[in-house]
């Protein structure tokens, strides 16, 4: 399941900003959430806690369900190549995450919902889909009729795209370059944490 609890609360607990209001809070309250996050002394975290912590944060950047992730991990590891890149790589291609890059969307849970709700097209088709894999060369792009909407004005206006990205702001499209190194992927994790994880 998804997660629909407090973002702010979330951010702070895993040390990531998810919303633009949880990167407010977080610079007025640089600890974790609770009532003694700025005081109490934190107890040594063990290797299994760590690698939990870390598969929580690359999680919830995407917004996906356990088990969502749990299938991304086995599709990687059957893979050729790092299963820890290939892993994040599979998940950057996901229709939601890429409106987010692009800057449509202010959140990755904004995204999920314009998608869901059909704002989106991908090679001039609607995809309702947020979980469908944009390939290469795809063209991402908002339906013409809901461009004039006010979301999608204040998120293009501030939209700033990865390099495997190409916007263009006038007409609502952003194209998929190319599969993008592990490096070029804003993505907050270590990842070799969340491959021990799955590979207990």
């Amino acid at each position: 399941m998804n997660y629909t609890g407090p973002k702010v609360k979330i951010s702070r607990k895993l040390g990531l900003e998810l919303t633009p209001k949880s990167r407010k809070v977080t610079v007025k309250k640089p600890y974790p959430p609770g009532q003694h996050g700025a005081t109490k002394k934190r107890a040594k975290m063990s290797d299994y806690g760590r690698q939990l912590l870390e598969k929580q944060r690359l999680r919830l950047q995407f917004n996906i369900s356990e088990k969502q992730m749990r299938n991304f991990y086995k599709k990687a590891a059957q893979m050729t190549g790092n299963t820890g890149d290939l892993l994040v790589l599979l998940m950057e291609s996901r229709l939601d995450a890429m409106v987010y890059r692009a800057g449509f969307a202010a959140t990755i849970y904004a995204a999920r919902q314009y998608v869901g709700h059909g704002h989106i097209l991908v090679n001039g088709k609607k995809v309702d889909i947020p979980s469908y894999q944009v390939k290469h060369n795809d063209v991402v792009s908002v339906k013409e009729t809901s461009r004039k909407l006010d979301c999608f004005q204040d998120s293009i206006r501030n939209a700033g795209t990865p390099p495997y990205l190409a916007l263009s702001k006038a007409d609502f499209t952003v194209k998929y370059l190319y599969l993008p190194p592990r490096e070029e992927i804003p993505v907050i994790c270590e990842i070799p944490l969340v491959v021990e994880f799955y590979s207990r």
